[in-house]
């Protein structure tokens, strides 16, 4: 994303969800808990803005998304959304489609590690949001469920079809999508669709702690491990680790490979810049 801002000033309240941001930490909490954080037309263009301008900004190293309440996200409003969608002709349904998928390509392209604190359900959208994020960390009461097939629709929403494989093989996830069966948080952590499992209640809390680990450290090094993962997915070998040669090369001009000389040869913790 361009570190370049447009005449459109930075966004001063969001309507659908709540952000803090505390010296490198963004924790983002989706907040209609009367409705398990159900999604609506405008939470998800809240999320692909605030991403977009946080990845701008260069101000956060990490960030937290959780869901306030008794669960992380249940999906798309049924009235709000799939009510609302009946009524659409193809180009807005089209529009719609497109937007959520850009939420997704958000989460996976802001420069900056991504922490998905799950507990309780997260379905549909809310499954393939966490899917999204770069750690899923959950207590044992989260439970997720990919429910597209289940209201008529394809399985392969948001990305989840291109997603779910890489993290959790073929067969797992031709399974889940499938079937939309939710999946608990022991076999989400057998068949690696989550990081970590916590106790009871402690996902935020342990979230936040790795938030703050991942902030502290050298957020240029995180940045471009991240893109990497991303773009290497679909490239043969040969591209791979002419890609790593190149980002190597850069990062071995920066601030902190430097840093880290200086702090091994002094016998110190280095300090990292993100440079």
């Amino acid at each position: 994303m361009s570190p370049f801002p447009s005449s459109a000033p930075r966004t001063q309240q969001w309507h659908h969800l709540r952000l803090t941001v505390e010296d490198g930490v963004a924790t983002v909490t989706l907040a209609r808990p009367e409705k398990l954080n159900a999604l609506t037309f405008g939470a998800y263009a809240d999320l692909r803005d605030l991403l977009a301008e946080l990845a701008r900004e260069r101000a956060v190293r990490a960030l937290v998304l959780g869901g306030e309440g008794r669960g992380f996200c249940s999906g798309g409003d049924v009235d709000e959304i799939i009510g609302a969608t009946l009524a659409m002709d193809t180009a807005q349904l089209l529009d719609f489609n497109r937007m959520t998928g850009q939420v997704v390509r958000a989460v996976r392209e802001c420069p900056f590690p991504v922490i998905a604190a799950v507990h309780g359900v997260a379905a549909g959208a809310g499954a393939v949001l966490a899917l999204a994020a770069d750690f899923r960390i959950a207590d044992p009461s989260a439970r997720f469920a990919f429910l597209f097939t289940k209201v008529g629709l394809s399985g392969g929403d948001m990305g989840a079809a291109y997603l779910l494989p890489r993290v959790v093989g073929l067969g797992h996830a031709t399974r889940l999508l499938m079937l939309g069966e939710p999946v608990r948080a022991p076999e989400a952590e057998r068949i690696g669709l989550i990081s970590e499992m916590t106790d009871e209640g402690l996902a935020d809390a342990r979230a936040a702690e790795l938030a703050r680990r991942l902030a502290d450290g050298p957020a240029l090094a995180y940045a471009q491990t991240k893109a990497l993962l991303t773009a290497e997915l679909d490239m043969p070998l040969a591209a791979a680790v002419e890609l790593d040669a190149a980002t190597q090369a850069l990062l071995m001009n920066g601030d902190d490979y430097a840093e880290f000389h200086a702090a091994f040869t002094e016998k110190r913790v280095p300090k990292w810049r993100g440079r």
